[in-house]
């Protein structure tokens, strides 16, 4: 089915003046960095030492509490996994009939292989749930032979579902990026209009799922989602996420990548199982649709779309939007290519996109000031996100710069560090960070390594060495893959630059399906 006209509702928010102004000031505090680090080699060596290693020290020490917190999820991952979902809902005073409960999952997506999209749906339709599900096929009018494989795919797996629909979102509308947030925005609406204008659904009974087009769900989660939606007094007021595992392709890519791609893991799933810190919705999540009404959908000119949802439901809920885990992984890619220079331009080519979520900064601040929410909430929401926009840029220059320049450059600190090496508290704080962060290191990369899936090919003998190898190049992966290009994402903000989505180019996982070791 062709619903290519949604309801003549807005379709971006209005933004605040604050918000545009705003956009340039992580690039402002980056380059302010950046700046002081060269004068603090000429004017206050010492201060600039001792600053790079209290910032060492914390980041190191983050990194422990998360690699703790990682541990504990993975605890949680395995209890949820035990969990009959059918008898969690009896057991608890539910609100909803569980057959009340419809789901309506959005998949957008851009010249993604039909193979792709193929298993995306095939493993979606292994959930019990998959007959209260409407799985919307949100296709961009602008790839050519975009309707004809939607209509395959329609064909073959219509009867799995309550239903398959597809879209087709109209390329060139005003003030509209080509981006996923555009695109999951005209078919969210298009499937309201259907489900609820046309076939009557109650729009309190449906809840949203987003996802990217590559998702693998665990086949129980919409289970868990329905139950925790049927039981919640608090079920318009929450988004509810899956911890990403970047395992689908894990296999295919170099295992020097594999290493930056478990750290990423291993924090997001510190973030879920930790209640000290403020979790964010990532890649693919979900929400009830009422909520996704008052927050006006997914506005149309953002990259960021995850984090700027749920700045949009913080200010719908008046700040008592929160994210309530489900721990049942997912399954994503990671960025590939056709060889280890390709992967790495496509890496990078991502991180750049993801850096464009520094603009998020300054919507989190436009939204506190014209919000009426709790203040230490507003504290809370900016804070993490000026957090993880700024330690990475500015305070990667801090600690790399401020922790090697003076011992490079200034004689009298070369000098003493020479001949009485721990005579300076500053340097022994730099090398117990090296030392804890190096350990942690290890552990995050060693649980990856344990909750991956289980092989379908044998080990080559050159891994373990590119492995090792990625534990000594960590600092410079980390370097181009992580603080670069999010340098650059700032600074073009600053310059009033745009940048464009581009789609990270997927495959069809090879894997035997959400099987895991440990």
């Amino acid at each position: 089915m062709l619903y290519p006209h949604p309801p003549n509702k807005k379709f971006q928010s209005e933004k605040h003046p604050l918000e545009t102004a705003l956009n340039g000031l992580p690039g402002g505090i980056t380059w302010l960095a950046l700046i002081l680090c060269s004068f603090g080699l000429i004017f206050a060596p010492y201060p600039l030492l001792t600053a790079a290693a209290v910032l060492a020290f914390y980041s190191a020490l983050r990194f422990t509490i998360a690699v703790h917190a990682n541990i504990l999820g993975i605890a949680k991952i395995k209890q949820a996994k035990q969990i009959n979902w059918r008898s969690y809902y009896s057991a608890h005073r539910y609100k909803l009939a569980w057959e009340d409960v419809h789901h309506l999952v959005i998949v957008p997506n851009y010249s993604e292989p039909i193979s792709l999209l193929r298993q995306t749906l095939s493993n979606m339709a292994l959930s019990p749930e998959a007959r209260q599900m409407t799985v919307v096929l949100a296709m961009e009018e602008r790839e050519t032979g975009a309707e004809q494989k939607a209509q395959q795919l329609v064909a073959e797996f219509n009867a799995l579902f309550a239903r398959v629909i597809y879209t087709l979102h109209p390329p060139n509308i005003e003030g509209e990026l080509r981006c996923k947030s555009a695109n999951q925005n005209w078919g969210a609406r298009v499937a309201r209009r259907l489900l609820v204008d046309e076939l009557g659904y109650d729009p309190d009974y449906i809840v949203v799922t987003t996802m990217d087009a590559d998702t693998l769900w665990h086949e129980n989660y919409f289970s868990a989602l329905t139950a925790y939606f049927a039981t919640e007094d608090d079920r318009y007021r929450q988004m509810w996420q899956a911890p990403i595992r970047y395992h689908a392709n894990v296999y295919e890519i170099n295992p020097l990548m594999r290493i930056v791609n478990a750290y990423a893991t291993a924090f997001e799933l510190a973030f879920l199982s930790a209640g000290w810190w403020l979790s964010l919705p990532m890649s693919s999540y979900s929400m009830s649709l009422r909520l996704l009404d008052a927050s006006e959908y997914w506005d149309t000119d953002v990259i960021a779309d995850e984090w700027h949802t749920y700045i949009k439901a913080f200010a719908a809920t008046k700040g008592q939007v929160s994210i309530q885990p489900i721990f049942l992984p997912f399954l994503s890619q990671a960025t590939t290519g056709k060889n280890f220079w390709h992967a790495c331009l496509n890496r990078y080519q991502q991180s750049l996109r993801h850096g464009w979520g520094s603009k998020e900064l300054g919507f989190a601040i436009a939204t506190a000031a014209r919000t009426d929410a709790p203040p230490l909430n507003n504290a809370r929401l900016i804070a993490r996100i000026s957090h993880d926009i700024l330690l990475p840029s500015a305070g990667w220059i801090i600690v790399t710069l401020g922790a090697q320049l003076p011992i490079l450059l200034h004689e009298p600190i070369r000098q003493q560090l020479f001949e009485a090496p721990f005579s300076s508290p500053s340097y022994m704080l730099l090398q117990f960070a090296f030392i804890l962060f190096t350990l942690c290191s290890v552990v995050a990369w060693w649980v990856d390594v344990r909750n991956r899936p289980q092989r379908t090919a044998p080990r080559q003998w050159g891994e373990n060495v590119l492995v090792l190898l990625g534990f000594v190049t960590l600092p410079l992966m980390t370097f181009v893959f992580v603080a670069l290009p999010l340098f650059q994402a700032q600074t073009k903000l600053m310059m009033g630059d745009e940048l464009m989505f581009q789609v990270t180019k997927k495959q069809a996982y090879e894997g035997d399906g959400l099987s895991e070791n440990g």
